[in-house]
């Protein structure tokens, strides 16, 4: 059944769930969402499983035409939503019927949202996932972004028997100036000074900046005196920081299989959601921190879920 038509698509609106694995060694990258907390807390919010596809929203969100009665909820990047022009609450889940009409604005906080849908929207799925990777026009809605006038359907789910909040002590903020934890390598002994540098300066995020990686502008991160400018091509995986030879560091992200180039640290998972939060102008720096800090890092993100989704079902 029929459940929403797009009026307006927004800035780069895609169908994306936790991403395709498995796939890097034939040159296709995981994509899925870039926050993923966000993700999994829309999710809850309207009662999916783990994993349920979700509409990723950039910088300004769709407008939207209800055909189907279901529970919505937006996370992530504060955006502003109104059902009938009245405005609504993010990070709650939200009951809509056929005729209502959606509209989410531009970014005011953050850069990326999350649109749950009750059942999930139904798309293919393509290796393992439902992930639009608009590169090679596969996954998602066409393999594409979302466009004006397309109609889209979900997956039948039931409704929720209450409305879910999440508490505001989860609410994530977005600031522009951003922290982010990082270990040492793969290519750290391509550098000496240059660690230093990364640990301690402030980068700008420029606006090359978008879900294949961010490059960032700041003080030059020079490479070791008698050591190529550039490595042969191996796998990359999100969070790479990868040094060019214009000595500028770039974070690598989803749409990305492969680099040439040292990479002299990698942000930590737990991460990545808000080098996905930030925008061009905002400012990072950058954290040296040990594997075992962050191992308990991630674990402190899971049981944080946990918590969440046991709030909901005891």
């Amino acid at each position: 059944m029929d459940a929403i038509k797009i009026i307006a698509p927004g800035g780069y609106s895609t169908i994306q769930d936790r991403g395709r694995f498995e796939f890097q060694n034939m040159g296709v990258p995981l994509s899925g969402v870039l926050d993923h907390f966000a993700f999994d807390a829309a999710n809850i919010l309207v009662g999916n499983p783990d994993n349920t596809p979700v509409m990723e929203l950039t910088v300004m969100g769709p407008s939207i035409e209800i055909h189907k009665r279901m529970d919505i909820a937006l996370t992530g990047a504060k955006m502003g939503i109104t059902v009938n022009t009245m405005p609504v609450a993010q990070w709650r889940s939200i009951r809509v019927n056929p005729g209502d009409m959606i509209s989410i604005g531009q970014v005011q906080a953050g850069c990326r949202a999350y649109l749950a849908v009750s059942g999930g929207f139904d798309v293919p799925q393509v290796m393992g996932s439902f992930s639009t990777y608009a590169g090679a026009n596969i996954g998602g809605f066409k393999g594409r972004p979302i466009r004006a006038k397309d109609v889209l359907k979900t997956g039948d789910a039931p409704l929720l028997k209450t409305e879910r909040v999440l508490p505001q002590k989860d609410i994530p903020i977005h600031p522009t100036h951003v922290t982010l934890r990082a270990i040492l390598g793969p290519q750290d002994d391509y550098f000496d000074s240059g660690i230093h540098t990364l640990f301690t300066s402030e980068y700008m995020v420029t606006a090359k900046a978008d879900r294949m990686g961010y490059r960032l502008m700041g003080e030059t991160i020079p490479i070791r005196d008698g050591k190529p400018k550039s490595i042969i091509s191996e796998p990359s995986i999100p969070g790479s920081i990868q040094v060019p030879a214009d000595e500028q560091p770039i974070i690598l992200l989803v749409e990305q299989t492969v680099g040439g180039y040292a990479k002299i640290a990698t942000i930590i998972s737990s991460d990545l959601g808000r080098v996905a939060q930030t925008t061009p102008g905002d400012m990072i720096r950058f954290e040296k921190i040990d594997l075992e800090t962050a191992h308990s890092l991630i674990y402190e993100e899971k049981n944080k879920l946990k918590r969440i989704q046991k709030y909901f079902i005891p």
